[in-house]
């Protein structure tokens, strides 16, 4: 109603305003002489005026039939939408100008705008497949999912615009938490575009989720035969799939299918931990130690780990604390200074109560490199030499606050995992976990009681619990220091599974 009373008022105004000019001119003195074959037209100030817009109506007109003789022309040629776009030329001008503005509101982010000038361009054009997908990408920014989705099963209606609106369906789908649905619609538009990087890293992604190895290996292959991976970066991925299908890396029984998967995976990606040390327990089971010697061997040169040490020790179950540091000497030499083989031979050390041996292994790490492992192996190695018990507890209590050491985290979100693992348990990303030192432990590390089960005989049943007993005993030690005779008790008890050796 408002609306309407102003247009009325506005145009009463243009009216009186051309009144009150025309009342001007009428009284204006002078005007223009006009002389034609010897003939003068004089025209007063309103008369001249009145003639100029008649000329420039004249001229416009004039443009419009030339304009209209040339499409006719072309019509007789064949061109037999020249007539037609002659006639549609006015509202294609609008339309292409609605499209435009509704861009320029998509831009600064005025969803509903957005999505009135997607309606008035769909009234003047007619081409859906502009016009849709303002609308989908408008109604999203708006938040109407579904005008949106209606705007996107249009456009896969369409044979020219079904990959957009098969990839909008299928981020609307992830946006719901639908990872199957979604998984599908990745599915086929990967086949509608196979070179599209994002919808492949969104499958990839979906397919680890899902623990559908098999699609993710095909999924990668193609990135390869695209371009959009690098060779080095897919034999690493594909490595971790392989290692990923045999669905369980510390299993004890594998089968045959799982053992050729951790032996591929080891062979595509051989620096890769976990999967060197599945394929080493895939050739033990074959009764083929040698060569799970030379994959250990050679992931623990390009990475020392303690689960390629949990590996090594199992291929000779049997040997004595003795032969067991005598065997561990050949994986020693491969990495002599790395952190990880100094505690190694300092752990090996302490099980065969040769306590000097394993002061010298430890070497100064535990001004270096002062984690939770290095020192509980220092407070070991004075208990076993016949130090004080303060000296003992002194150790146990920096023990206490000090860093775990590397353990598996993150590259993305820097979560730490208890294990390896394909995709991060935190933001599902494949292919991110790195072993590293985080700046904040949240979980156990790797520490004593992880490598201690299989350097001894007989130790794997009595050292599964030997971490978290010993972390309570470390705090019950903290908390009473000053009793010499309790101190004494719990001291033993942190190492009795040492000591009975």
């Amino acid at each position: 109603m408002l609306w309407s009373l102003l247009k009325i008022l506005v145009f009463v105004a243009i009216v009186a305003l051309l009144a009150f000019g025309a009342s001007l001119l009428t009284e204006t003195a002078g005007g223009i002489q006009i002389t034609v074959a010897d003939t003068e037209y004089t025209l007063s100030a309103l008369q001249s005026v009145i003639a100029l817009v008649v000329l420039v109506a004249a001229v416009w007109v004039f443009f419009k039939l030339v304009a209209l003789l040339v499409a006719t022309l072309r019509f007789l040629n064949g061109d037999e939408t020249a007539l037609s776009r002659y006639w549609d030329k006015g509202r294609q001008q609008k339309g292409y100008q609605a499209l435009s503005d509704g861009l320029m509101a998509l831009a600064s982010g005025e969803g509903r705008l957005a999505m009135a000038k997607a309606a008035r361009a769909e009234k003047y054009l007619a081409k859906p497949e502009l016009t849709d997908l303002l609308t989908a990408q408008a109604a999203e920014l708006a938040g109407d999912t579904q005008k949106a989705a209606e705007a996107y099963k249009r456009l896969v209606g369409n044979q020219t615009t079904r990959f957009v609106g098969v990839r909008g369906i299928m981020k609307q789908k992830l946006s719901e938490g639908d990872t199957d649905t979604a998984r599908q619609l990745a599915e086929k538009a990967l086949a509608l575009r196979p070179k599209h990087e994002e919808v492949q890293d969104t499958l990839l992604t979906l397919q680890a989720r899902s623990k559908d190895w098999v699609g993710a290996r095909k999924t990668l292959t193609t990135k390869l035969k695209t371009g959009t991976m690098p060779r080095d970066v897919f034999k690493r991925r594909d490595a971790v799939l392989a290692l990923s299908a045999s669905k369980s890396i510390l299993d004890d029984g594998m089968t045959v299918d799982q053992q050729e998967q951790a032996i591929e995976a080891n062979r595509l990606s051989p620096d890769l931990v976990p999967a060197a040390a599945m394929a080493a327990r895939a050739y033990s089971q074959r009764g083929k130690n040698r060569n799970a010697i030379r994959i250990l061997k050679k992931a623990w040169e390009a990475q020392p780990h303690p689960d390629l040490a949990q590996a090594f020790a199992e291929l000779e179950p049997d040997e004595t604390p003795q032969q067991r540091v005598k065997r561990f000497v050949q994986l020693s030499r491969l990495a002599p200074t790395h952190s990880e083989t100094r505690l190694l031979m300092a752990e090996l050390h302490i099980v065969a109560e040769e306590f000097p041996e394993a002061r010298r292994a430890l070497g100064d790490l535990v001004e270096q490199a002062p984690d939770m492992r290095a020192l509980t192996l220092m407070a070991a190695i004075e208990k076993g030499e016949g130090a004080s018990d303060a000296i003992v507890q002194g150790w146990l209590t920096r023990a206490l606050t000090a860093p775990r050491g590397p353990q598996w985290l993150c590259n993305n979100c820097n979560h730490i995992h208890a294990e390896w693992a394909p995709v991060c348990e935190n933001c599902s990303s494949f292919d991110t976990l790195s072993w590293k030192r985080p700046e904040t432990a949240e979980v156990l590390g790797a520490t004593s009681a992880q490598v201690l089960p299989l350097l001894t005989p007989d130790a794997a049943g009595a050292a599964a619990s030997a971490e978290p007993m010993a972390d309570m005993e470390l705090l019950d030690t903290a908390e009473q220091p000053t009793d010499p005779d309790q101190a004494e008790k719990k001291d033993d008890d942190v190492f009795e599974m040492k000591d009975a050796k």
